[in-house]
């Protein structure tokens, strides 16, 4: 469901689960346990996806077959890879070769910079219209991304954008022309910065990141437990399986 390859000292990790990069609860933990690896053997980490599609979000239809307390650990480990990327102890940045909805995004937003392919792709955070609400680490990354006005449009409303309106609004960071490029710029940005007076570099990116690392000290599971009991109400599973019925129905 990865792969791995190094250019020189930037480690770049793919995602490959095909068709679309879902994220199961064996995705989740592969990345956690590759970042964790990486931080150990390169100087900075880029994650990618595939060509038009760098992750599509949750797998829906596999989480929906979960009872209560497996959907406890699934969004624990989930909420811990958003811990393992907001902590990391190298720059790390993601290269949203594609498409870039929901959990897509709500792993890059935590990373150290965001390039995603130029044109019709979509991205954001559309938990709202299946019945979910965004997590309040999420919440705070997208302030911190876009300020308090967009990121209260862009999470009650759930609508999905495009890539020039997610530049727009500073959602990402920068366009390229494709997926090739994309991961090639993504490394370009690592490179320089690591050019840069490494303890210099260092000790200013921790003291900018130490919001983003606080916000994962707090009581965890408890927060886990609010959104899994979200999940499990009526409303929300009666939209999902909608969701899913939708999509399998194409």
């Amino acid at each position: 469901m990865l792969k791995i390859s190094d250019h020189g000292a930037v480690r770049q990790i793919r995602l490959a689960r095909p068709p679309a990069n879902a994220i199961n609860h064996e995705l989740t933990l592969a990345l956690t346990a590759a970042l964790a690896e990486a931080e150990q053997a390169a100087d900075a980490v880029v994650v990618s996806g595939a060509p038009g599609m760098f992750s599509a979000g949750l797998d829906v239809p596999e989480l929906l077959a979960l009872q209560h307390d497996e959907m406890f650990r699934v969004w624990q480990d989930f909420t811990g890879l958003l811990g393992r990327i907001a902590c990391m102890r190298v720059p790390i940045v993601f290269a949203l070769t594609g498409h870039a909805p929901a959990g897509g995004i709500v792993l890059a937003v935590f990373g150290d910079y965001r390039i995603m392919s130029r044109g019709s792709f979509k991205t954001g955070v559309n938990e709202v219209q299946v019945g979910l609400v965004v997590p309040p680490q999420v919440y705070r990354a997208l302030v911190r991304l876009v300020g308090p006005r967009q990121a209260e449009r862009i999470t009650v409303a759930g609508e999905l954008l495009e890539a020039q309106q997610a530049l727009d609004i500073g959602l990402v960071d920068e366009l390229a022309d494709d997926a090739e490029d994309v991961v090639a710029r993504s490394i370009a940005w690592c490179e320089r910065h690591l050019a840069l007076p490494r303890h210099a570099m260092s000790l200013s990116r921790e003291m900018a990141r130490a919001d983003v690392r606080s916000w994962f000290d707090e009581s965890r599971d408890l927060q886990v437990g609010r959104f899994v009991d979200i999940w499990f109400e009526t409303e929300t599973q009666n939209t999902l399986r909608a969701l899913v019925e939708r999509l399998t129905s194409k």
